[in-house]
């Protein structure tokens, strides 16, 4: 499926801005102008067995402390997610995780995690669904769109390292 289509069926409204590819928070503090929102910083992670998955979105300066975060959603030594999971569960490549995947989780297999912080801004940014360009999208647009992939996050102080 694709994001445009999903957000203007779903009446979610954005202001797209293209850019060069950017892999790394880093690389959008360098290659991107300032953009009105929260800038975000998504990862993919699973548990030490593989069967329960996370999308777990924070503000970008946060390094996320994956052990505390487990024991906060009742799941044993998270990981960060393998390239072949990303793409299997979310349909996405390394570089281009994003709060959108969540369209593309049409089984409800990966949870979503989403830091206090970011739940109180008053627009995110957001890749759709690839790492060229940026949308922001007012929290109001991001709740609409949890709604409407059926997706109830789970919004917690997300610990940090």
């Amino acid at each position: 499926m694709k994001i445009y289509p999903f957000l203007e069926t779903h009446g979610i409204t954005y202001e797209r801005y293209d850019h060069p590819p950017v892999f790394t928070c880093a690389d959008v503090n360098r290659l991107v102008p300032d953009l009105p929102g929260q800038k975000t910083k998504n990862l993919f992670v699973c548990d030490n067995k593989g069967k329960r998955h996370f999308l777990v979105t924070v503000p970008d300066e946060k390094s996320v402390d994956l052990k505390s975060l487990g024991e906060a959603l009742g799941a044993k030594r998270l990981r960060l997610a393998s390239a072949d999971r990303l793409a299997r569960h979310l349909k996405l490549e390394p570089g281009s995780v994003t709060l959108l995947g969540a369209m593309n989780d049409m089984d409800g297999q990966v949870g979503v995690v989403i830091d206090q912080a970011i739940w109180n801004a008053d627009a995110l940014q957001c890749h759709p669904l690839v790492n060229t360009a940026t949308l922001v999208i007012s929290l109001k647009g991001i709740r609409d769109f949890l709604a409407a992939t059926g997706h109830v996050p789970t919004v917690l102080d997300v610990p940090a390292q």
